[in-house]
């Protein structure tokens, strides 16, 4: 019988969080090294910022910068009655992350439009897990849920996870948008679908 996506969220958050900072720290340097093969020229990029244990780095957003890409992160906001919208975008500028609510860090505004994810040719997507079909497991708000279709048709929707992060199989949705690649420390870049 196939655990529950709160199951699943519990069991991965607790695995997580036994995760050395050596190992985290090390996985963070190797995906960061898969990245530069992954871009070329002056393409526009949506990312994220990790927060505890997520896999990835600030400095892997400096070290694309550096290479002239623009890199866009998600502002993540609620409506009045609490439910979430779709992200909003602001430009990365190394050094200038401020605090967010939902103990995130972000581009100080002024912010793009929830429409700019569809300037990405790839889409770098925080997940918990990711299953070779594509199905992604994230946190439960839905913050992304409400975003990803509003990105270009041709762009890379890759979830970044730990190794054994990408799994057989998660249980789906209707409203799930399916991930077109994973992200891995050692695997690299892994097609999906």
């Amino acid at each position: 019988m196939q655990r529950s996506k709160a199951e699943l969220r519990t069991a991965i958050l607790r695995t997580r969080r036994g995760v050395s900072k050596h190992t985290r720290d090390t996985e963070a340097r190797a995906l960061a090294d898969h990245l530069p093969a992954l871009v070329t020229g002056s393409w526009t990029i949506c990312a994220y910022v990790p927060i505890g244990s997520e896999p990835g780095s600030v400095e892997q957003l400096d070290d694309l910068c550096s290479r002239g890409v623009r890199v866009l992160l998600p502002v993540a906001r609620t409506d009045a009655g609490g439910v979430p919208q779709p992200l909003r975008w602001g430009e990365y500028r190394p050094g200038e992350l401020v605090d967010a609510p939902h103990g995130l860090r972000e581009p100080a505004q002024p912010w793009l439009a929830a429409e700019a994810i569809a300037d990405a040719s790839l889409i770098l997507v925080p997940a918990l897990a990711v299953d070779r079909t594509g199905v992604r497991l994230g946190r439960g708000a839905g913050f992304y849920d409400r975003s990803l279709g509003l990105a270009d048709a041709a762009a890379h929707l890759v979830a970044v996870v730990r190794d054994d992060e990408l799994v057989d199989d998660l249980p789906a949705e209707p409203h799930d948008v399916r991930m077109t690649h994973a992200l891995t420390p050692r695997a690299g870049l892994v097609g999906l679908g």
